[in-house]
């Protein structure tokens, strides 16, 4: 199964575990905080069905070639999430239901032929159209982390772990002029580099799931160890 088939069926699971979870709150649970600072459930709720959207206008980029972006505007993105996060329950989950169906729909359509078409994402990043459904993953994972409702980052799967640090030390943090040179070294020996080019490497050991907390800034790392000195300061996602 190609990485593009694998992760468009890992983001229907994720979708289902997250609705389920989602579907034994009430509105008084949905109007309380998140673990992200600033936002309520609610808002992570309305920022998962607004993503949902945002990525299936690029799935729709890639197969048309039209030009379709994420979000009208920086502006418009966070001024939909502030209108949808007060939504009774049963409001969040009938769109993000609906949202996941038209990304899901969207996955399908996509032909493999363009699978290689670049689409731009917020920030001025880049992506390729394969890679899509990967990043419709992490925000339904790690958000589902996010609401404090019982899913951990113990319960994340393996194989999206493995992935995600991948990303992280690869794409996301490699060269960063912000994080020293680093060697994630996993318990079962596997290492990952990342960070500056310049200096010598500060070795972090743990377990997979340890890392990725902490590279994502969902753990301070005090399970982690580390040779000499405090564990440097890793910079947020954005």
């Amino acid at each position: 199964m190609s990485d593009f088939a694998h992760n468009a069926a890992a983001v229907q699971g994720a979708t289902d575990r997250l609705l389920t979870a989602v579907a034994g709150l009430d509105d008084d649970a949905v109007a309380a905080p998140s673990l992200l600072p600033r936002w309520t459930r609610g808002h992570l709720l309305a920022h998962l069905a607004r993503n949902a959207d945002a990525l299936t206008n690029l799935l729709t980029w890639a197969r048309t070639g039209e030009e379709t972006p994420m979000y009208a505007s920086e502006d418009a993105r966070d001024a939909d999430i502030e209108r949808d996060a007060d939504r009774p329950l049963l409001v969040h989950l009938d769109d993000l239901r609906t949202s996941a169906f038209r990304f899901n729909s969207a996955a399908a359509a996509l032909p493999r032929d363009r699978w290689s078409y670049e689409v731009a994402m917020r920030n001025g990043v880049t992506e390729r159209a394969a890679r899509l459904p990967f990043r419709r993953l992490v925000e339904v994972e790690l958000h589902h982390v996010d609401l404090g409702i019982g899913y951990t980052l113990a319960d994340l799967p393996a194989d999206f772990v493995e992935q995600e640090l991948d990303f992280l030390a690869s794409v996301k943090f490699a060269g960063h002029p912000g994080l020293p040179a680093l060697r994630l070294r996993a318990e079962d020996g596997t290492e990952r580099t990342t960070g500056s080019p310049q200096g010598p490497a500060v070795t972090v050991t743990g377990s997979p799931t340890e890392l990725l907390g902490w590279l994502t800034g969902r753990s301070d790392g005090s399970g982690l160890k580390i040779a000499d000195g405090p564990l440097p300061t890793v910079p947020p996602l954005g």
